[in-house]
């Protein structure tokens, strides 16, 4: 029975993490901590054991040597550092994305993993989706044949989180890029498994943020706390030739919305998750789109329907940590993905190419 300790109670927490926990039958949550103490608190008697611990200091409950992992799931800006604290205090990581604010603080998260032999992962759970995993094993069979130009969509209209610190820049490091635009970016270089940028152009506005009467699924934002872009796009070439576009919006004047999806464009088939799951080749001189249907069961890691990806990847690190096995995100490729968002922030600042 693994002990898990959480840090950060708030949304990502609460209605991710600690619900997936709790369906494992080889987990127990013994240790909570968050900055407001209510927090921490309520989420320990919700899903803590009878023992369990609430904190407001996280080293303090990284000084419990009984705890077998923990759960990271503050703000972004300090990932880097609370996830080296406890790996170094001998515990392995599930790291909530982005894995960092910037290429040297995912550096030496990988170096702190490594030096102290502790597993490492980054909660990129879009991965553990049926679709997902149905066309990754596509990609693996070589049913796309080489990947060579891809997208990676993170679209939405008007939503814009205005809870906690998704507006502060200095918190986060940015807005849609980094939340959202992540997630399609891991999709699609996991897809592609290909880790090796070569050259970024990046674009980066700050267009929609002083607006009111938004329409926005949550209600208008705080004009005066909105210090992060609106929307962000990417021009990726990879070393072997590929190139990927990738676009991230919470508000942006389109139709064209959807998020956590990739098009991939091969030399034998190619695939998007505008509809649905589709992959489209030419068989028999005829154009051809085959539309998978996601039942229960008939796809790795997916036991039935209603299954939540989340629920999937709770599952796929402890087995990881029980079986000494990898883990299915790697840290070095979520640091592939922390590297080209840093670029393209870099690039919109500087409106120069960033080449690797």
């Amino acid at each position: 029975m693994l002990r898990a300790g959480i840090i950060g109670c708030g949304g990502i927490g609460t209605q991710k993490h600690m619900p997936a926990l709790a369906k494992l039958e080889d987990l127990v949550m013994v240790a909570f901590c968050d900055i407001v103490e209510e927090r921490a608190v309520k989420a320990k008697e919700e899903f803590g054991t009878d023992d369990a611990q609430s904190y407001t200091d996280y080293k303090e409950l990284l000084k419990d040597n009984s705890i077998d992992v923990i759960y990271v799931c503050t703000p972004n800006i300090s990932h880097s550092f609370i996830t080296i604290d406890a790996l170094e205090s001998g515990k392995h990581v599930m790291c909530e994305k982005p894995m960092a604010k910037t290429t040297k603080e995912a550096e030496d998260m990988i170096e702190a993993a490594k030096r102290t032999g502790k597993k490492l992962t980054i909660g990129y759970q879009n991965r553990f989706r049926p679709d997902s995993l149905y066309l990754k094993r596509s990609c693996e069979n070589d049913d796309l044949g080489e990947i060579y130009f891809a997208k990676a969509h993170a679209i939405r209209r008007r939503a814009v989180p205005t809870w906690g610190v998704f507006l502060d820049e200095e918190a986060q490091g940015g807005g849609p890029l980094i939340d959202i635009g992540t997630h399609a970016l891991d999709l699609t270089l996991w897809m592609m498994d290909n880790y090796a940028p070569k050259m970024v152009v990046g674009s980066v506005y700050k267009k929609l943020g002083q607006q009111r009467e938004t329409a926005n699924a949550w209600g208008d934002w705080n004009t005066e706390e909105f210090t992060v872009e609106d929307s962000a796009f990417g021009y990726i070439t990879m070393e072997n030739g590929a190139t990927i576009v990738l676009e991230s919006s919470w508000a942006l004047n389109t139709l064209d919305v959807g998020e956590a999806k990739t098009t991939l464009c091969g030399t034998k088939a190619g695939a998007d998750m505008k509809d649905g799951l589709r992959i489209n080749s030419v068989k028999y001189n005829t154009q051809c789109v085959e539309t998978p249907k996601f039942g229960a069961g008939g796809v790795d890691f997916f036991d039935g329907e209603g299954t939540k990806p989340s629920d999937v990847e709770a599952k796929s690190f402890i087995d990881a940590i029980i079986n000494g096995t990898d883990v299915v995100v790697k840290p070095e490729q979520a640091l592939a993905v922390t590297k080209i968002l840093e670029a393209i922030y870099e690039s919109a600042k500087t409106g120069k190419a960033i080449h690797f």
